[in-house]
């Protein structure tokens, strides 16, 4: 942490870890995390999918993220999505499992499968109404991403998307510092929207990622611009200019691409289905594809950590 942001009480930092440089044995710090290991030893790639921003469409780029790689005719990946966005679970809603129940065994918590493939993790699984709020502290929410971790029997896969809440604090903290104790992610893919002000935040994301010792996959750009169902042509309603590609230059990180904002992406999440379901021929079903495409290459020709 920088001097400037450090309040001196190392004990009770979340980033101690990182501060000193180390990282903490599983067997002799902390015994959660020979069981996290236990639980994600089987899952052959972890990326987590981060904003600094809310509303720039993390749940909508992992929802679809996830069933254009469980989809692929090329090949079957077995794909899990863990959802710790405590306050706001909507994962269930946008991949079509809204309603379903988390059953518990010797095993552990079994995730809610979206297909035959796919299966989900979600806070939104364990609340007696979805419309409750969760009013929780630190602590509480540290606790259950501690049990998603540790106690969902995810058996083998292929990729785990994980869809964090926005900002850099308590939740997301706890996440990559877990994985990186036990089972370390490969990377994370960072997702914003054209406007200065999402841009700004961005940076911010970026910085995380560097003092948390977190690889940038690469980012995307949401709601880039409206393309014209008529006529084709495309739009810029939020920002004019290079945007996020510029910053990946200047950062030296992957850009993965633009999606449009486009009403069948907003249909397919209220359905709870895939783009390629929902609208295979529009370009914004292209894009998605291409973005998972990408990620897929990056996780099999990059060495695992």
């Amino acid at each position: 942490m920088e001097k400037k942001d450090c309040s001196g009480n190392c004990e009770a930092c979340p980033m101690r870890e990182q501060c000193l440089g180390k990282t903490p044995d599983a067997s002799k710090e902390n015994p959660i995390f020979e069981k996290i290991f236990s639980r994600m030893k089987n899952i052959r790639h972890r990326v987590l999918i981060l904003s600094c921003k809310g509303g720039v469409g993390k749940s909508t780029l992992t929802s679809q993220l996830a069933f254009a790689l469980s989809s692929r005719k090329d090949r079957t990946l077995n794909v899990g999505v863990l959802d710790i966005d405590l306050c706001g679970p909507c994962i269930p809603k946008m991949m079509g499992v809204e309603g379903e129940e988390v059953h518990q065994s010797s095993e552990g918590w079994s995730p809610v499968f979206a297909g035959e493939n796919l299966c989900v993790m979600s806070m939104g699984f364990l609340l007696e109404n979805k419309e409750d709020a969760l009013i929780w502290r630190g602590p509480k929410k540290n606790g259950m991403i501690q049990s998603f971790l540790s106690e969902v029997a995810w058996e083998d896969l292929d990729i785990l998307l994980v869809d964090t809440p926005p900002g850099t604090s308590d939740e997301k903290i706890s996440i990559v510092q877990m994985l990186n104790a036990s089972c370390k992610p490969d990377g994370a893919i960072l997702i914003t929207t054209p406007q200065d002000v999402a841009l700004m935040q961005i940076k911010k994301e970026l910085q995380f990622c560097s003092k948390t010792k977190t690889k940038v996959l690469g980012v995307v750009e949401n709601m880039s611009f409206f393309c014209c169902p008529h006529c084709s042509k495309e739009t810029a309603l939020f920002n004019i200019g290079e945007g996020a590609s510029k910053i990946c230059e200047e950062n030296k990180v992957r850009f993965l691409g633009k999606i449009p904002l486009d009403p069948n992406v907003v249909n397919a999440c209220e359905k709870g289905v895939s783009m390629e379901k929902e609208a295979s021929t529009n370009p914004a079903t292209k894009i998605i594809q291409e973005i998972a495409d990408q990620l897929l290459k990056i996780l099999l020709t990059t060495k695992q950590p």
